[in-house]
């Protein structure tokens, strides 16, 4: 008995040594989608091109995870997840050097969107699977999801503070050079994770599943980026693919032509997944997981915190270089109050999981987000006081680090084991896509903008009203199973 006991607790403390690379892993990939904000005007400047451009790339990289990370969590399946983990380190690490070294943009969304984005897509799935495999208690699983997620909202919103130093001391490549360290750190931690033994018969691959999922979030995303520059509704300008004018200016923008384009082939992924389930060949994805009201509003959520988080972050950072004239320093240092409160309300998550379910945890969590968006409209201007920002983006930090946490546990703990890979990589390509069109439609609003601003009043207006759908989402899930 005592050696048993002594072997139980070395697997547990192998265990918890695995959490802190899979912690710092999650947290340089939030880092790598929002450090660039505050650099937006140094590396448009040094590169030679527009904000529109560094926005593109943002998004791009966000999209990438998104549409990569469904087919990334199936390939935990079949090549393990520990080596899934590892290459995507190598990937996303040889990523973060070439756009350290990149001179112009092209070389930057190489470097940044795609191999950061493609190696973020392949290291993120194993995070969350890891941790359900390793923990077999809920309670403690709830711990170290928490240590994770709160590591993802951390990495977001210290990002723009870290990536603001470095930029404005430094350069806005040894950002990229930092990651790299980091990356290299990562992979020498990570030699201590035991990932359990697969099944002897794995999966097959869904190669066409893969590219349907692929294709329709690129286009749903791809479209949303052109109202930058023909607006939402009737077009600004004539829209040409070559020298053919496929829409004139007066007519439908061509948005709403991209995003329909996308929902069709979406569509079609789910059909060519429901068929070959049907036919008994495993999908990228089972069909199934999209028939649960909780983990559907919990998906829901999920997206729309990290809509609003990046969204935020991305028009505060413009309107505060662009119009204020602020460095990347100062940008960085005005969104402290986010972190901090994200900080305090992270390290708090578990034991507001022990004492609320997760869904008055998610419902207040969007409620405190609002409120912390009212207050940067009340309080802001075209020329507010720095100090004026602080209650709004502290108050927003606090509502995403409430709700970040228990999110994810609300929406893994719904489904069994057996489908924990599955669920995990849905869970992560819902919030990435959720940053992704943060980005895209908080850009779209401010892109051209005046030196007024009057946009970015109209932008956060807007970015509020995506939280106020979240909480409405919240008030929806069911009270039953909501409690780990």
């Amino acid at each position: 008995m005592p050696s048993t006991t002594g072997s139980e607790g070395a697997a547990l403390a192998a265990a918890r040594a695995a959490v802190l690379p899979l912690a710092l892993a999650q947290f340089v990939a939030s880092y790598a989608a929002s450090n660039m904000n505050v650099a937006i005007t140094s590396i448009a400047t040094d590169l030679g091109t527009s904000v529109t451009g560094i926005q593109t790339t943002i998004t791009l990289f966000t999209l990438t995870m998104a549409a990569l990370m469904i087919p990334g969590s199936k390939l935990t399946d079949i090549w393990g997840r520990k080596f899934c983990f590892q290459v995507g380190l190598i990937i996303y690490g040889a990523g973060a050097l070439l756009a350290a070294l990149a001179p112009g943009l092209p070389l930057l969304v190489v470097g940044y969107s795609l191999l950061q984005g493609v190696g973020s897509a392949l290291l993120i799935p194993p995070i969350y699977i890891l941790i359900t495999t390793l923990f077999d208690d809920t309670t403690t699983r709830a711990r170290y999801f928490g240590v994770v997620s709160g590591a993802a909202g951390i990495g977001a919103a210290a990002g723009p503070l870290i990536g603001g130093l470095i930029t404005s001391y430094i350069s806005w490549r040894a950002s990229f050079l930092l990651q790299v360290l980091i990356v290299v750190t990562i992979t020498w931690l990570g030699r201590v994770i035991a990932d359990p033994p697969l099944p002897q018969q794995r999966p097959a691959f869904d190669w066409g599943g893969a590219v349907l999922s692929a294709l329709g979030l690129f286009f749903v995303v791809f479209g949303v980026l052109q109202s930058g520059v023909y607006g939402w509704g009737a077009a600004t300008q004539d829209y040409a693919i070559g020298d053919t004018v496929v829409i004139p200016q007066g007519g439908i923008s061509p948005v709403w032509l991209y995003v329909g384009i996308g929902v069709v082939i979406l569509a079609a992924f789910v059909y060519f997944a429901w068929a070959r389930e049907r036919n008994g060949r495993a999908p990228l994805v089972s069909v199934r997981l999209f028939t649960n009201l909780t983990s559907n509003l919990g998906l829901v959520t999920q997206n729309l915190q990290w809509l609003v988080l990046q969204g935020s972050f991305f028009v505060i950072s413009v309107f505060l270089q662009q119009v204020r004239g602020f460095s990347a320093i100062e940008t960085g240092l005005v969104l402290v109050p986010a972190t901090i409160g994200l900080l305090l309300s992270s390290g708090a998550a578990p034991r507001m999981a022990r004492r609320h379910s997760q869904r008055r945890l998610i419902r207040f969590g969007f409620f405190v987000t609002t409120l912390g968006l009212g207050l940067l409209l009340l309080l802001g201007g075209t020329a507010p006081s720095v100090w004026s920002y602080v209650p709004g983006l502290f108050l927003m930090g606090i509502g995403v680090g409430i709700m970040l946490t228990a999110s994810v546990n609300l929406v893994q703990s719904v489904w069994p084991e057996s489908v924990q890979g599955d669920i995990s990589g849905v869970s992560r390509s819902v919030s990435n896509l959720g940053s992704s069109l943060g980005v895209a439609i908080a850009g779209s609003l401010v892109a051209g903008a005046v030196p007024g601003g009057g946009q970015y009043f109209s932008a956060l207006v807007i970015v509020g009203g995506f939280a106020i759908i979240g909480w409405l989402a919240a008030l929806l899930i069911p009270w039953g199973g909501t409690r780990r």
